[in-house]
């Protein structure tokens, strides 16, 4: 039997908003769905362009006579094309995090709202910028510590597959690592953390940034230095976040 308060006028408008909000959640995957293939199939012609460009940083580094090979027999078809696929969801973040926001955001209060909108502009813009710092400074760096290391007598060939892997986890690792000042700001606005613990919790945040980017970064001291200086710099721009967006304060002090 029914329970009294799923009967009546009320269970209907319940279940029509329900159904409502499927429809919109519906409506925003499709939108972003579209553009991801639309961007898709305006990159396909490019794709092998694409991965010429991805692979210059470790390319330009080989010893003379050293190329790139491919070990699978679909590898010169498929591995570019899941580049171009990667490179269309990298293009297309900002309409996928805006219809995200455009389904959430009327559930939120304002309060909320003004800190929500800031922070997903700073996190789309420091995950391309931490992919932009891996692509342009790092692997260079990495690829010339490796190519160095090579053993007397090995040829340091890649296979095409491996490498596109490897370049796009480090994207990913260093997208993450550069959405410290976000996280800080989420940790703050949720309680987790003060602002007193945050500024005196610096030295462990030095020593955890080196940490991860021993972790995360090849066997190298330059390229763990690169990903841990900017790590704790935006641990600083974190705190000093925490002081605009939730101690303002504080920040006119």
């Amino acid at each position: 039997m029914a329970t009294p308060e799923l009967e009546g006028p009320g269970a209907e408008e319940l279940e029509q908003g329900l159904f409502s909000h499927l429809m919109e959640l519906r409506t925003r995957l499709l939108r972003a769905i579209v553009t991801v293939l639309v961007v898709l199939g305006a990159l396909i012609p490019f794709a092998n362009r694409l991965y010429t460009e991805l692979a210059a940083p470790l390319v330009s580094r080989l010893p003379q006579g050293a190329h790139l090979i491919a070990t699978e027999v679909a590898s010169p078809f498929v591995t570019p094309l899941k580049l171009a696929f990667y490179a269309a969801l990298f293009i297309s973040m900002p309409m996928i995090v805006y219809q995200l926001w455009a389904f959430v955001s009327p559930g939120l209060y304002r309060n909320e709202k003004r800190l929500a909108r800031p922070l997903l502009v700073a996190a789309l813009f420091l995950f391309y910028l931490g992919c932009a710092f891996a692509y342009f400074l790092v692997l260079p760096a990495a690829f010339r510590f490796l190519t160095a290391v090579t053993p007397q007598g090995v040829e340091m060939m890649t296979d095409i597959t491996h490498y596109l892997d490897f370049v796009m986890l480090m994207f990913f690792a260093f997208g993450l690592c550069f959405e410290v000042p976000v996280a800080v700001v989420i940790l703050a606005a949720i309680g987790v953390v003060s602002l007193d613990q945050l500024r005196s919790s610096r030295r462990y945040a030095v020593v955890g940034a080196f940490a991860i980017a021993a972790f995360i970064t090849p066997p190298d001291i330059t390229s763990m230095i690169m990903l841990a200086v900017p790590m704790c710099l935006l641990y600083e721009l974190g705190i000093l976040a925490v002081r605009w967006l939730l101690h303002p304060k504080d920040a006119t002090a």
